[in-house]
């Protein structure tokens, strides 16, 4: 079993910058891919940013050049650093652990999620 455990949001003003944080408990994998979804009212969750046990990362064309996600496999964490934040990033982010293995089916772990406001 695995828990994702999301901290570091907060209200901004627009052009602020914000770092995410999200601890990963239990077995992490090397085929899990850690990322953080966002989700705003009235609005279908949508990816953020999605970053291989390699570090292969991938991005939505509208954070790119303004987020970075990293990782740090020893502690199991994985960071969202926003940079340039605009209104419109204003949403409930929520970290995601995807595996897939060569044996089970699919599974999809999510974090309790954390808000993301940002004032104009």
């Amino acid at each position: 079993q695995v828990q994702l455990v999301e901290s570091g949001g907060a209200l901004v003003q627009a052009g602020g910058r914000l770092r995410l944080s999200c601890a990963a408990s239990g077995t992490i994998l090397v085929v899990d891919t850690l990322g953080w979804y966002r989700q705003a009212p009235g609005k279908q969750r949508e990816l953020v940013a999605s970053i291989t046990y390699s570090g292969s990362t991938n991005y939505a064309d509208s954070v790119k050049g303004r987020f970075t996600i990293s990782r740090d496999n020893a502690k199991n964490t994985v960071y969202l650093q926003m940079n340039s934040l605009k209104p419109e990033d204003t949403a409930v982010y929520y970290c995601n652990l995807n595996r897939k293995t060569l044996v089970d089916p699919p599974r999809a772990y999510w974090g309790q999620g954390t808000q993301v406001t940002v004032s104009s």
